[in-house]
């Protein structure tokens, strides 16, 4: 007697969905085959049980539920996943806020937001260029809340650096030497939108971030 709870007990769990149905219709697959050979080859005298027949159809059942579920849930992604696109869009044009630590110098000014999540005793405020070499580190606001940072495109030795793509570290600790996480933002035109991978990426001017780092958007003429 073949158990299909073998073969369930198998399949453990997935997160991506298609493997996980791969895996179920392997196995729903598996078990037919061998349900099949078992009622062909059973002994005329001592048939199979019809109870444990019946406990194999239930989790025959249930297997091929799973499978039909996991199938209907990739479809439901992919319709997600279109939308997903076809909104990324209709950014172009619109001013976004993304959450990322990146933002474009233009102009002689390239600016950031951070969100203390709690007072910290210092703050400190490292800008890095593309290469992550450090150019300059400035006092920040310690108090908990949000905070504006504008750099004005010169390194520690007052040279101007070009136009381009620059990073915010923020160094900070609260009054325990604990180091704190502040979340770093930026905002920019959204001048692209790339679905040449697996995730939307949004162009900001010079920079680039994934879709689901997009906090909001607005009309307007220049960012703030």
């Amino acid at each position: 007697m073949v158990d299909i709870s073998q073969i369930t007990g198998s399949l453990g769990s997935n997160s991506a969905l298609s493997s996980q149905s791969a895996s179920l219709g392997d196995n729903f697959e598996m078990f037919l085959t061998l349900l099949t050979e078992q009622m062909k080859n059973q002994d005329p005298l001592d048939p199979l049980d019809s109870t444990q027949f019946v406990n194999q159809l239930v989790d025959f059942s249930s297997v091929e539920q799973q499978i039909q579920q996991n199938q209907n849930l990739e479809n439901l992604l992919l319709l997600q996943a279109a939308s997903a696109q076809n909104s990324a869009v209709s950014y172009i044009g619109k001013v976004g806020v993304a959450e990322t630590n990146q933002s474009t110098l233009s102009n002689g000014s390239a600016s950031w937001d951070y969100v203390l999540p709690e007072d910290s005793r210092q703050t400190t405020l490292v800008v890095k260029d593309a290469a992550g070499r450090e150019l300059g580190r400035y006092d920040g606001s310690s108090s908990t809340g949000t905070h504006s940072f504008t750099w004005d495109g010169r390194d520690s030795a007052g040279s101007v650096m070009p136009d381009g793509a620059y990073s915010l570290e923020i160094l900070a600790a609260d009054a325990d030497g604990n180091t704190l996480a502040p979340t770093i933002r930026a905002s920019a035109r959204v001048t692209g939108v790339d679905l040449s991978g697996s995730d939307v990426i949004v162009e900001m001017g010079g920079i680039r971030v994934p879709l689901s780092s997009i906090l909001s958007l607005r009309d307007g003429e220049t960012p703030v």
